[in-house]
């Protein structure tokens, strides 16, 4: 008896017209996220409402576009065109025969910040109704470094930038005496003094600004380790006036000249040269920041982007990224990387919530001894401070516990976003457009996440509303 084969018939026409929604799963992502985006009323859509020029694709389906595309992986405005021509949950999203075009799909992304913000914050409370996560808790900050759409080999150091203008002043009075003097050689074919000398003119200027910006930035940090630094003087001083001998070597002022090796970069002048992976190697980069729910969602609660190389300021605008209507944060916990006094200070002035945070390296290994069970160690005076005050509570039964969370939320987030999703790198150059995709990576991330948690509950709940609607 032969093999039976099934008959693939790619001719025949369909004799009705298709119904796509046939040809996807009901609990398939796309589904969750276009009926989310209907379901939370978004408002701060950006349309031209002089009605002029051809029909504008709806917002809606622009953003749930975009969403599901970040989320599979697919941050390229021209990935994501071609994609609605060969990817069916795609071509379902844009309604089987829509095609928007990269530049359309670009200009929608740069100019609706304020609908990924709006979005962002909706989502999670559509998580709350959902059960997605809770009201009240913890939350993990953490920063990753992400590759800036700039090479580093676009970058010169300030050194290298006045070696550069020195050179280049010595060569454009060589040409100018060249042009002066009747007896000197030509130039090869195709080549011109005047056109020399101008090439070199404008690389001076663009070199000269390049220096100008990176003093500029010198000067902003100076001034901030300027008021640190008398503010170590000034407490060093109160402790001898209060007969106590101040701990460590005294503070040294700040350089008052740029070094060698800070850099600027052509491509995305805003971007840095920061250590990446283990700090191994540096990158062309900006530094990524995410505030992770601690209470097993593991769902971003708040987020920003920063071009400071170490995360020592960050924390307090980390912290009052998360919006009060999404969360009443209770604790936080940060690295080592986070801890100044200061920082710490303002979180939890206020009756802000409480900060945990590593001192010094933590070890991965646990002595015998450690693995003990043991009395929590004696409370600090009130007069220590806030880093003597941080060593105990970290060092508390409540505090490893609390401690123990950081690794287990907020580092898996960065793996999923970067491994899963695949955004190792921005495509938009400049702060602030890179914070707006930043802004639109955790929302996709946030809506695959609130999709595996509810298993694609969303339908069911999307049809309840409309039933109360009617009733």
């Amino acid at each position: 008896m032969g093999v039976r084969l099934k008959n693939i018939d790619r001719d025949t026409p369909m004799i009705m017209p298709p119904d796509m929604r046939d040809w996807l799963p009901d609990e398939h992502m796309v589904n969750f996220i276009i009926e989310a985006v209907e379901t939370v009323g978004l408002q701060g859509f950006r349309l031209n409402h002089r009605g002029s020029g051809s029909r504008q694709y709806p917002p809606s389906m622009m953003l749930s576009l975009l969403i599901y595309c970040y989320a599979t992986g697919r941050m390229s405005s021209r990935q994501i065109e071609e994609a609605s021509y060969y990817d069916l949950a795609v071509r379902y999203i844009c309604g089987g025969s829509h095609h928007p075009d990269h530049d359309t799909i670009c200009k929608f992304r740069v100019n609706n910040r304020e609908l990924f913000s709006e979005c962002f914050v909706k989502v999670l409370a559509l998580a709350h109704e959902l059960g997605g996560f809770k009201k009240i808790g913890g939350i993990s900050v953490d920063g990753t470094k992400i590759q800036a759409n700039a090479s580093k080999h676009s970058a010169v150091s300030y050194k290298r930038a006045g070696e550069m203008i020195e050179q280049l002043e010595l060569e454009v009075g060589e040409l100018m005496k060249k042009a002066e003097d009747a007896d000197s050689k030509a130039l090869d074919d195709g080549l011109s003094i005047p056109e020399e000398i101008r090439r070199r003119t404008d690389r001076k200027k663009k070199l000269e600004h390049a220096r100008k910006i990176i003093e500029e930035r010198f000067e902003e940090k100076r001034k901030e380790k300027e008021e640190e630094y008398k503010a170590r003087l000034k407490k060093r001083e109160e402790q001898r006036k209060e007969g106590r001998k101040p701990r460590g070597r005294p503070p040294n002022p700040p350089k008052s000249t740029p070094a060698d090796k800070d850099q600027y970069n052509f491509t995305d002048p805003e971007s840095r040269i920061m250590k990446a992976g283990n700090g191994s190697h540096v990158d062309q980069a900006y530094n990524a920041q995410a505030a992770v729910d601690i209470e097993g969602s593991y769902l971003i609660l708040g987020k920003d982007v920063t071009t400071q190389v170490n995360d020592k300021q960050q924390l307090p605008g980390v912290v009052a990224a998360v919006e009060p209507e999404v969360r009443k944060v209770s604790e936080v916990l940060v690295d080592n990387g986070y801890f100044s006094e200061s920082a710490v200070e303002k979180v939890e002035s206020n009756g802000g919530p409480v900060v945990y945070a590593a001192i010094g390296k933590q070890s991965h290994h646990k002595t015998v001894k450690e693995l003990e069970n043991r009395e929590d160690p004696p409370s600090p005076p009130d007069s220590a401070g806030m880093k003597e005050k941080m060593l105990h509570r970290i060092t508390t039964k409540k505090g490893k516990e609390k401690y123990k969370l950081r690794k287990q939320t907020v580092e898996p987030v960065f793996g999923i976003i970067k491994e899963v999703m695949g955004f190792r790198r921005f495509h938009l150059r400049g702060l602030e457009k890179v914070k707006l995709e930043w802004d639109l990576v955790t929302l996709s991330y946030n809506m695959k996440r609130l999709y595996n948690i509810v298993g694609g509950r969303i339908a069911v709940f999307g049809k309840l509303q409309n039933q109360a609607k009617i009733a």
